[in-house]
């Protein structure tokens, strides 16, 4: 079992900088994937980046790509989302999940993740 607590989203004009942190408790933190999701209210949940066990593969949806960039310290069992150039439609709930992994890289489908954080608001104006 896993227990995920996310935390560091708020309001920010846009072209600003966020950063978010999950920590997550559970002996073996460094086998999941990791990943972070976003809802805004009338849209379904979407995948924005993801990260392997080992920290070395990333995987970004394109509407972020090149402005966030997530990472994970095992040792302190907490992963990060540094978001930049924030935009008003990264507006959302953000979401931590942690996730089996299957092969080298970890998916951005919200169906492959089995554990959920209660999220952190993040809203850009």
């Amino acid at each position: 079992h896993v227990q995920l607590v996310e935390s560091g989203g708020g309001s920010v004009q846009a072209g600003g900088s966020l950063t978010l942190s999950c920590e997550a408790s559970g002996r073996t933190y460094n086998k999941w994937c990791m990943g972070w999701f976003r809802q805004a209210p009338g849209n379904e949940r979407e995948g924005v980046a993801s990260i392997s066990p080992d920290g070395r593969i990333r995987y970004y949806a394109d509407s972020v790509q090149g402005r966030f960039s997530i990472s994970r310290d095992n040792g302190l069992t907490t992963v990060y989302l540094q978001m930049n150039s924030l935009k008003p439609e990264d507006t959302a709930m953000y979401t931590c999940a942690a996730g089996f992994h299957y092969g080298a890289g970890c998916s951005l489908s919200p169906n492959e993740y089995k554990y959920w954080g209660q999220g952190t608001q993040v809203t850009v104006s």
